[in-house]
């Protein structure tokens, strides 16, 4: 336990002065990058020169390299966002939002639940947060307010990201068909669409648990179907767009169940012209991420480094923040924006960039040492040894470290996938339930991951407020961590 402890010190010192001190993410990057060298030479004294030859450098090149393309895709984010603002695109949506859902509030729950989800099954990467904070902040809600919501409303639908590719990953590692891994992981899903609702509606200090039920039924019903039928390519995707439309339905057929006061007549003239950038978007992720051939050969097309073990790439013509600029062009052109307009957008973008990409810098920088360094694998034996057969119990709680530290769910279920097997085997039991909790872990690690965090912060201005969110969303997330823990212990003792 107490190698456990040491381990963990640089996770503890983020949460600790970004939750509880109040740190910018900067700062509290740089002492958990002091801290986590510390524990890299005490523990490792035989590569103490490899740790500032090689480790040092390479880290910091790949942590480099990783920055640009977040920072690509928050800054087409912003881009879209300035452009709607300015040519008053938003408002537009807001009053068609208003007679669609009176309520702002329940505007509001739409947008961050159903719209985050749809980005999230569409391209991932951070583009759902990106696009819904600025959003909401438009409509009058506060900066932290609208990030709060951003990260709850994706974290389910990160289970199966852009396309299933944290599932589709894990396959490739672990050897089981992703149709079998979709099956494995869609039941550790209900606790959140239950707990994330109820948590947004909080947020919104809206009083009504029914409307959160009907929130999280309505994507979940579509979403299970389709990762239980079909396998984990379109559940995010498909049911965000089905949970909509089952959302709204019910709350026109029962206005006063659900939203007293709802009783404006659904047949309203919808002007089609603001939506340009999300349509645009849609049609470019469909085609682009459910065309095989047209798919693989943007996916080979390939910008990448590498230095011995360190190594970055980036695939600029599938990329998110390639399809969210090229959606920002072509708005452009759909709404005959003026060049000066335009400008305008891409220069408040561009520096509005400045002062979040030092914290992502520093963060992605803490995230490579860890990994290099050995670190992150040896906590999570270290839990695993301290813990014994008890350990399924936890092993969603690594899941969603390994998206704390890397900023990933993908990149968590490749770190950690092939150990959550061996220690199902260590305590003899089944692997998939295993799998399915170390999936689901690094889905909730999205909520709290520093990276994520400064992103979606990066597109309202939130300026030194990181703690503030991290408060809100750490509490929920352990709260399904822990309901994960449970699901795996039951999940894994009928499996024999």
């Amino acid at each position: 336990m107490t190698d456990s402890l040491l381990l963990a010190l640089p996770l503890l010192s983020i949460l600790l002065t970004m939750a509880w001190l109040r740190w910018r993410a900067a700062t509290a990057a740089l002492l958990a990058i002091a801290i986590a060298l510390s524990v890299a030479w005490w523990r490792y004294p035989q590569n103490s020169s490899g740790l500032f030859l090689s480790l040092l450098p390479g880290s910091a090149a790949e942590a480099g390299l990783m920055s640009l393309t977040i920072l690509w895709i928050i800054f087409a984010a912003l881009a879209i966002h300035m452009l709607q603002q300015r040519s008053g695109a938003l408002a537009s949506i807001q009053q068609q939002l208003a007679r669609l859902h009176p309520d702002p509030k329940v505007s509001a729950l739409f947008i961050s639940w159903f719209f985050s989800l749809f980005m999230e099954g569409a391209a991932g990467f951070g583009t759902s947060a990106a696009l819904t904070a600025p959003f909401l902040v438009s409509a009058g809600f506060g900066r932290v307010q609208a990030v709060i919501l951003a990260l709850f409303g994706h974290a389910v639908g990160v289970m199966f990201g852009a396309v299933g590719t944290p599932v589709l990953a894990q396959a490739t590692i672990t050897g089981f068909a992703p149709a079998a891994l979709a099956q494995a992981s869609v039941l550790f899903a209900v606790p959140g669409i239950f707990i994330l609702p109820l948590a947004m509606t909080r947020t919104l200090s809206v009083r009504n648990p029914g409307l959160a039920l009907l929130t999280g039924f309505s994507f979940f019903v579509p979403f299970a179907a389709l990762a239980w039928w079909t396998g984990p390519e379109l559940p995010t995707l498909v049911g965000a767009l089905a949970g909509a439309l089952i959302f709204t339905l019910i709350t026109r057929i029962w206005p006063t169940a659900f939203t007293p006061g709802n009783n404006v007549p659904l047949g309203i003239e919808m002007k089609w012209r603001p939506y340009a950038p999300y349509l645009v978007l849609i049609c470019l992720v469909l085609i682009t991420r459910l065309q095989p051939d047209l798919r693989e050969a943007l996916q080979s097309f390939i910008w990448q480094w590498q230095w011995g073990e360190f190594e970055a790439s980036m695939q600029p013509a599938y990329h998110p923040g390639t399809l969210l600029f090229i959606s920002f062009i072509m708005t452009a052109v759909i709404q005959q924006q003026q060049l000066r307009n335009v400008m305008h957008a891409i220069r408040q973008a561009a520096l509005r960039l400045l002062p979040v990409a030092i914290a992502l810098l520093l963060m992605l920088f803490l995230s490579r040492l860890m990994v290099h360094t050995g670190l992150i694998i040896d906590l999570g034996y270290a839990l695993a040894s301290a813990s014994g057969v008890s350990w399924v119990v936890w092993a969603a709680l690594v899941g969603l470290i390994g998206t704390f530290i890397t900023g990933s769910a993908t990149a968590s279920n490749v770190l950690f996938s092939e150990f959550q097997m061996a220690a199902a085997d260590q305590a003899t039991v089944a692997r998939l339930p295993m799998l399915g909790a170390q999936n689901y872990g690094a889905a909730l690690g999205n909520m709290v991951c520093p990276h994520n965090i400064i992103a979606a912060g990066a597109t309202v201005q939130l300026k030194g407020m990181e703690g503030q969110v991290l408060r809100a969303t750490l509490p929920v997330a352990l709260l399904l961590v822990a309901c994960g823990g449970v699901i795996a212990l039951l999940l894994t003792r009928l499996a024999f």
